[in-house]
């Protein structure tokens, strides 16, 4: 089963299952994230709880994607509670991306530091079952108020010195009331980043990271596939300017799920009850690796079919501000 969430014409909120170019509207429920504590209460499959409440309306799915009224899959009524986080050099691609632009092999043929962790997640990133394994790599995005929604530009800001996408299948969680991280289900992202900034020195990845994303438009409920394959592009007046394949799932990684699960919730921090997390996988592939270098108006297409819709956004920019702090 797969859900969005998405606006009406007249601007109330809405959540349907998707049933190919139809949506069936969910009755009693305006967002995801009030359906997965109901789920929870409850102590049944989200699917199920979803599924009991699919009322008789149904909504065009075209006409909204056009309307641009698809929100994000899951959000909350306070972005500050949601936390924008995930996990890096986790494909063999991006870790050759990554070793690439930001470092050549040291004197005497010793691996650069991305190239040592990806190295660790090969070798421990995924456990037997019961045990722990190594810990990936770790970034923070944002909070809520990062995440864009699908159709929307991904606006880069004027002191940022590049914008690219990062193709990724993203985690999304609700905190219950007891502390118990549970996963919602899958998405697709683009965790739209700096990469020229993050090639000046490694130290500057977190503020590479620091910038908009976005997700959608569909929620996959259930268990992961292993192997998850599709396209993605930037395009360039509607003509694709680059495209790769995009690979990804357990099969195509250096660790579990559950590994990065793991390593990202075993802060206390991050199971406050209420909370959302939305937590990024990991890229296999990226177009600045290729020379690429996108800007304004170009569009962002991640098309895999395993999500349903593709996840599009153009190339935005925003105004520079100058923000000077002022003594109380």
């Amino acid at each position: 089963m797969r859900l969005i969430q998405f606006k009406t014409a007249d601007g109330k909120r809405a959540v349907g299952i998707v049933d190919g170019a139809r949506l069936r509207v969910l009755d009693g429920v305006d967002s995801v994230y009030r359906l997965a504590l109901d789920a929870i209460a409850a102590g049944k499959p989200l699917a199920d709880v979803a599924g009991a409440r699919a009322g008789k309306t149904a909504a065009d799915y075209d006409a909204i994607v056009a309307a641009r009224q698809l929100l994000a899959p899951v959000d909350h009524p306070d972005p500050a509670h949601i936390f924008v986080t995930g996990t890096g050099l986790t494909h063999l691609g991006s870790a050759v991306a990554r070793d690439k632009m930001n470092a050549k092999l040291k004197a005497g043929g010793e691996l650069t530091d991305s190239m040592k962790i990806f190295r660790m997640g090969m070798e421990g990133g995924k456990p037997k079952a019961g045990t722990i394994g190594v810990q990936p790599e770790w970034f923070y995005k944002g909070d809520g108020s990062c995440v864009v929604a699908p159709e929307a530009p991904l606006p880069s800001p004027a002191f940022a010195l590049d914008g690219g996408e990062e193709a990724e299948i993203v985690g999304l969680y609700v905190i219950a009331p007891d502390g118990t991280p549970w996963r919602i289900g899958f998405t697709l992202g683009n965790e739209f980043s700096d990469h020229v900034t993050e090639r000046q020195n490694y130290l500057y990845l977190a503020h590479s990271k620091l910038r908009v994303c976005s997700l959608g438009p569909e929620l996959l409920l259930g268990d992961l596939p292993a192997d998850v394959r599709g396209t993605v592009r930037v395009l360039r007046d509607g003509k694709p300017l680059w495209q790769e394949e995009f690979l990804s799932g357990e099969a195509n990684m250096t660790h579990t799920v559950a590994n990065l699960e793991h390593h990202h919730f075993k802060y206390g921090m991050f199971r406050r009850p209420g909370d959302v997390h939305v937590h990024f996988f990991g890229a296999a592939t990226l177009s600045v690796a290729a020379g690429v270098t996108c800007k304004p108006q170009d569009v962002f297409e991640i098309d895999v079919p395993t999500f349903g819709r593709p996840l599009r956004n153009p190339f935005g920019s925003e105004a520079a501000r100058n923000v000077a702090v002022k003594t109380l």
